[in-house]
């Protein structure tokens, strides 16, 4: 019964490692394939750009007043 203890506890760890050998080859698959767009297929995504709107930061307008007295 003790040597089945053994088999079995290395069984499992070999599970784990392969398991987890499967999941290290999925996320390399998933990170290494190539996202290029088709000739007649759906555009890549693509990451976004983010843009202020114009004036914002320089010119705060009224919203951006705390004083309305003030000039």
């Amino acid at each position: 019964m003790a040597g089945e203890t053994g088999s079995t506890a290395l069984r499992e760890l070999l599970f784990v490692v392969a398991v987890a050998a499967a999941g290290l080859l999925l996320a390399m698959v998933a990170v290494f394939t190539p996202w290029h767009a088709t000739p007649g297929g759906a555009a890549p995504a693509a990451p976004v750009e983010l843009h202020s709107p114009a004036g914002v930061v320089d010119e705060p307008g009224p919203a951006g007043r705390t004083d309305p007295t003030a000039g």
